[in-house]
């Protein structure tokens, strides 16, 4: 007995262990805490920082774009071995770093629908997949190509999904090819007020874009203003940047609109085989293209866009919700936020499965959960399904669920006297309850209540013919996509503009691979 008594007495008397400061609870904007978990400490960090500037200044990377090359080299990056490679100086980047607007507005049409980041309570914006080129029809939840029709759904959808903050828009068939993206992205920023992700698909399209969303701001000077539209600018892993993305960048400068530096590392293909390689050649790519804005559209938000993939060694699969997937995308996460101090986008749902199943959810609210904790500003991927490849109205809806209980969870109770009602539960009598109690009443209304998951028991759920949350998140997008104005929110002028655009882009984009180009 002595002996045990000695035992738990020297438990009492060791010292509290320390939070690392990989997983704590960090102080937002505003004071209030939020969760955070990440895989990288403080010396993990420094260590990832310094590899990717030694990447960047001893080796560099690849410039295909003639005049974003001769620019740089102006601003002092050099020559490296190969052809086109630049050094980038570690100076140059410090700078650029430095220079790089730390917040953001991505505005809606209606300005009670912009989305400013980092957000003032310190948790996440969420948005839609986007390249998917397949489209689960909520109907009868039977698979085919990604078409207009699907666009207009997806936006009837997420228009209604509260935790949806802007959406982007997928490849589509059905249109030529080589303009497919001039014709969803119309399609897509003409039935929505909220925010809009632009993905151009190659150089020339790029203007035709940037002027369709200049016609749904009001004009070029409202979209500088309130910047309706943000565009996504990737590398092509690894360590090389081809002409159109870099063409991006200089006209995201030239219209005042925000980009999002996404780069694609795949892990055992263009990365290597480890988790913490994906996040160096993510981040290197990334920072990479923050000094290509600073030069080449200085003042231009960037948003750090490291989107994780791992090979399964096995088949061949790119994969983006394995357990090697979801580390990388936390550890990226942590090194351009903490590390590097940027904005941070990733996946912040998706799922391997090609259904809306019981895989699909375990998957999707672990990734959620993981890049959450991690501490990013924009969580993609809701209502994807198969590696991205895949987009599903009833999956959206789930994931809108998921998201709303991500955000409650990230929130750090209080515990003061008055959140632990304590007086009262000093006086509680034997055989006693709360639920009578003021506290009780005055609070129980901040319990966040499911939209669409189920909370009932065996009887009701007999009754409803074993009803699921997917019947549920099944009606809820029906209901959605029936209520939509088949017209969309722009004007009959805006409409007609914009369609005028897009038949001119089919007529000359694709005479332009014939060798007869003309300028818009």
């Amino acid at each position: 007995m002595e002996h045990r008594t000695t035992r738990r007495a020297a438990r009492r008397e060791r010292p509290v262990r320390q939070t690392s400061a990989a997983n704590a609870f960090r102080l937002d904007e505003t004071g209030a805490a939020r969760a955070r978990f990440g895989f990288l400490d403080a010396g993990d960090l420094d260590i990832l920082k310094a590899r990717v500037v030694e990447l960047l200044s001893d080796y560099g990377v690849v410039v295909l774009h003639p005049e974003a090359r001769a620019r740089l080299i102006k601003a002092g990056a050099r020559e490296g071995t190969g052809a086109d490679r630049l050094r980038l100086p570690r100076e140059l980047i410090a700078e650029a770093l430095a220079a790089t607007p730390k917040a953001a507005r991505l505005a809606g049409k209606k300005r009670g629908l912009d989305l400013v980041l980092p957000r003032p309570d310190g948790g996440f914006v969420m948005r839609t997949g986007t390249g998917a080129h397949g489209y689960v029809d909520p109907r009868d939840t039977k698979y085919r190509n990604m078409d207009l029709t699907a666009v207009s759904e997806i936006a009837a959808v997420a228009n209604t999904l509260d935790e949806v903050g802007f959406i982007a828009h997928p490849f589509v068939h059905g249109v030529p090819e080589k303009t497919a993206d001039i014709h969803s992205y119309g399609r897509l920023i003409a039935r929505t007020d909220k925010h809009v992700w632009m993905q151009p698909y190659q150089w020339e399209n790029v203007d035709y874009l940037m002027k369709i969303a200049a016609i749904a701001a009001g004009g070029e000077a409202e979209l500088r203003a309130n910047p309706i539209t943000s565009v996504i600018t990737c590398s092509f892993t690894p360590l090389e940047f081809k002409y159109m993305d870099t063409h991006v960048i200089i006209e995201a400068g030239k219209y005042g609109v925000p980009l999002h530096a996404c780069s694609l590392p795949s892990s055992g293909g263009t990365a290597p085989l480890s988790t913490a390689s994906m996040a160096v050649m993510a981040a290197a790519e990334i920072v990479g293209m923050t000094v290509m804005a600073h030069v080449l559209a200085p003042g231009t938000p960037v948003i750090a866009t490291p989107l994780m993939f791992t090979l399964d060694m096995r088949t061949g699969s790119a994969l983006q919700s394995c357990v090697e997937s979801l580390q990388a995308a936390n550890m990226s996460i942590q090194l351009m936020k903490q590390g590097f101090g940027m904005m941070a986008h990733t996946y912040g749902s998706g799922s391997d499965t090609p259904d809306v199943d019981h895989q699909s959810m375990a998957e999707r609210a672990l990734i959620t959960e993981t890049v959450a904790l991690a501490g990013a500003d924009i969580l993609g991927g809701v209502g994807q399904l198969e590696c991205a490849t895949v987009f599903s109205p009833v999956q959206a809806v789930l994931d809108n669920e998921v998201g709303a209980m991500m955000r409650r969870f990230l929130r750090k109770p209080t515990f003061d006297a008055e959140s632990l009602n304590w007086e009262e539960m000093m006086r509680i009598r034997q055989g006693g309850h709360f639920l009578d109690s003021a506290h009780t009443i005055e609070t129980c209304r901040d319990q966040l209540q499911p939209q669409v998951f189920l909370r009932q028991g065996r009887d009701d759920y007999e009754k409803s013919g074993r009803r699921t949350a997917f019947d549920a998140a099944r009606e809820a997008a029906l209901a959605a996509i029936a209520a939509a104005p088949e017209e969309g929110v722009l004007s009959e002028d805006q409409r007609k503009e914009i369609a005028a655009l897009a038949a001119h882009a089919d007529e000359h984009i694709v005479a332009a691979y014939a060798g007869a180009v003309e300028v818009i």
